[in-house]
């Protein structure tokens, strides 16, 4: 297997605190050092990327995410090519990624920075439900993309928070990809290796819609809409908060790392599991039950041939149930031995039977992950 070409980096805040402060604090003789410190000073960070490359980049003061991947290059564990930098939602983490970005690119990577919403240490009560969480939905939005595009990644994680590192571990282990880490004393770099996860995968295809919708940015959705699917196992996985004597809920990050896991894996097993495609005779346009749709009839029309249109293995859709003030989430679910749709508007609401080509009722989770998985916005 060729070595990963893809890199994704957690980002800490070495780099300004202690190493680029000090500088300003101590005398500089070096005209290099001291050209640093004055970029530094100015917040012109373009140009202190340019000084940190005149510099030996094993040097600390090149910061711990300049170290880690000088050291995976030189190695021979990766290859130089794409680099995703997640930084914190603070202004020293913009900083230092506009720094990282700059001093790269000008090593010829090719380089994205993705800000985690939520990842800030002044507030401890986001950064556990929000900003955890969001990184963990980025790594497992870059490792899809990469397998889509048939390239291989690892992920650094030496810079950041401890907690930050945590997630980086797991993901990788989750996500079956190498993580790296360099211990800001030693030069050696120590390796987690991929480990088998012993998570249930049929529990998350049967709930992929609960999934799908709650690991939304600042999803946070009534219990009650998700009660017929519930099941005890998925309690170490959200929040509970209660608003308005309401129990709502929200994925915790070992919830949204689950997700992804799956997520990720369904997209490389879904091909041969899914039913076969129908026949052109086979597809029909949606029905609809006798029931008063008013001005959502054509919304509702649409919405089912859509669906039927997406999905080679839909025949058709057919309404069954109609609720004129019912907000709920659209998603698809198991119902009995039946994939059920929800289409809904945020006021009103309608259920749906979609007919597929399906032959085992083995496959019908499989359809109503893969069906989930085409609603997500990304």
């Amino acid at each position: 297997m060729p070595n990963p070409h893809t890199l994704l980096c957690t980002i800490g805040t070495s780099l300004l605190y202690p190493n680029l402060s000090n500088l300003i604090k101590e005398k500089q003789t070096d005209p290099v050092r001291a050209a640093l410190a004055k970029a530094y000073s100015d917040e012109k960070w373009s140009q202190v990327a340019t000084q940190l490359r005149k510099i030996d980049p094993t040097d600390r003061i090149c910061g711990a995410e300049i170290n880690s991947v000088t050291d995976l290059l030189t190695q021979g564990i990766i290859e130089k090519g794409h680099l995703h930098l997640f930084c914190s939602e603070t202004d020293d983490g913009e900083a230092i990624a506009k720094i990282l970005e700059a001093y790269f690119t000008q090593e010829r990577w090719r380089v994205w920075i993705h800000c985690v919403t939520g990842l800030r240490d002044d507030d401890p009560y986001l950064f556990r439900t929000q900003g955890l969480r969001n990184l963990a939905k980025l790594f497992g939005e870059q490792v899809r993309a990469s397998r889509k595009n048939y390239m291989s990644c690892a992920i650094n994680a030496t810079g950041g928070y401890k907690a930050q590192i945590a997630i980086a571990v797991l993901m990788g282990q989750a996500l079956d990809i190498p993580v790296y880490y360099k211990h800001e004393r030693f030069n050696e770099i120590i390796p987690f290796p991929p480990m088998p996860v012993a998570l249930d995968f049929a529990l998350w295809e049967r709930a992929s819609g609960m999934f799908m919708i709650l690991s939304q940015e600042d999803a946070c959705e009534p219990l009650s809409r998700f009660a017929n699917d519930w099941d005890e196992r998925f309690e170490p996985l959200v929040n509970r908060e209660t608003i308005d004597n309401e129990v709502y809920l929200a994925l915790s990050a070992t919830g949204q790392i689950f997700h992804e896991t799956f997520r990720s894996r369904f997209q490389l097993l879904k091909g041969s599991a899914l039913p076969r495609a129908a026949r052109l005779s086979e597809k029909e346009a949606p029905k609809l039950g006798n029931h008063a749709y008013n001005q959502a009839r054509d919304s509702i029309l649409d919405f089912l041939q859509k669906v039927t249109d997406a999905r080679s293995y839909v025949r058709y859709c057919h309404s069954t149930d109609w609720h004129k003030k019912l907000p709920e989430s659209t998603r698809f679910r198991l119902s009995g031995e039946e994939v059920q749709g929800i289409y809904s508007n945020g006021t009103w609401c309608v259920k749906f039977r979609v007919v597929t080509t399906a032959s085992d009722e083995s496959q019908l989770p499989v359809i109503v992950a893969d069906l989930n998985d085409s609603l997500d916005p990304k």
